[in-house]
């Protein structure tokens, strides 16, 4: 059969007036103006896609934080590695955090950096020789804390923060996210996931001890997660399997006990690409009845300091 040509000299068009619009001069960005604040920058932005989704959720931060609901920051390894520990600190300064939970990899590098000055080694180098993660300061100094926190009851988390602001050497001290919660009085919780972290490949790593302590952490989360209710906000930062996971957990053990609440919070994702377990166990399920998940893409050195530089400002 010989192909048939579409006859567009037939096409029916609409008049624009009756077209609805996405996007009208309302949203647009707006240029650099004699007022370089940062407060001025923010405006500037289009009112669309991730920069009102951005602006949305620092308006939460603010507005929880002056309502005292809880902002609880659930982050991964990279948020510390890539230096924005002392932005974390300073939310904490600021009573805006209200619960603090991280997983291994976080913790180590905050440890790290806190009690030596410097964290992340070269993984491949290491991993020829059998010497990756074999610091024997860093998996010594961590896995006492960690024992001496199952001998008295403590969280691993606390344990941590505790035996870090104890230290008479600290270098670091002041850019350790774990040492500002101690200081604050906030819960800072660790959620360990056994043989994924250096300091389990120390003979002095007791797995009755991790587990012990970072189950401690699940209740002390899920025992925070109640402040959510009515206006809080969670944050997930560069986590992409522990964090989402801990925390799907910890609230449905929190609805189970609390009568199906917490609920109507804003929880948002933060990350380099875009995951499945945050996607759905932070962003959709819990706020699935009530509430507003928000998923905003791209690197944390950049995010988190647009972030907190919108919370802070005046």
């Amino acid at each position: 059969m010989a192909p048939r040509d579409a006859d567009r000299s037939r096409v029916k068009t609409v008049p624009i007036s009756r077209r609805s619009n996405k996007v009208d001069a309302s949203l647009l960005a707006h240029p650099p103006a004699d007022d370089r604040s940062f407060a001025a920058f923010l405006n500037s932005l289009p009112d669309v896609l991730a920069a009102r989704d951005l602006r949305t959720v620092i308006a939460a931060v603010r507005a929880a934080t002056s309502a005292r609901r809880g902002v609880a920051f659930l982050i991964g390894g990279h948020v510390i590695k890539v230096g924005l520990g002392p932005l974390l600190v300073r939310l904490i300064e600021r009573g805006v955090v209200t619960h603090l939970a991280m997983n291994g990899a976080a913790a180590i590098h905050d440890f790290e950096l806190a009690a030596f000055g410097g964290t992340s080694e070269d993984v491949e180098s290491g991993l020829g020789d059998g010497t990756f993660g074999m610091v024997e300061e860093t998996g010594r100094d961590m896995n006492l804390a960690i024992n001496a926190a199952a001998a008295a009851g403590r969280g691993l988390g606390e344990g941590l923060a505790g035996a870090l602001a104890a230290r008479s050497d600290l270098v670091g001290g002041d850019a350790s996210v774990l040492v500002a919660a101690h200081r604050a009085g906030i819960p800072v919780t660790v959620h360990a996931a056994l043989g994924a972290e250096i300091i389990h490949q120390h003979p002095l790593a007791d797995g009755a001890a991790i587990g012990r302590t970072s189950l401690l952490d699940f209740d002390r989360l899920a025992g925070s997660l109640p402040s959510l209710d009515d206006g809080g906000v969670v944050l997930n930062w560069g986590s992409a399997v522990i964090m989402p996971e801990v925390f799907l957990k910890a609230l449905t053990v929190a609805r189970n006990l609390g009568a199906g609440k917490p609920r109507e919070f804003l929880a948002a994702d933060f990350d380099m690409i875009r995951h499945y377990r945050p996607a759905m166990n932070v962003v959709r399920r819990p706020t699935k009845d009530g509430g507003r998940g928000i998923q905003i893409t791209g690197h944390h050195e950049i995010l988190m300091p647009l972030l907190v530089w919108g919370v802070l400002g005046d």
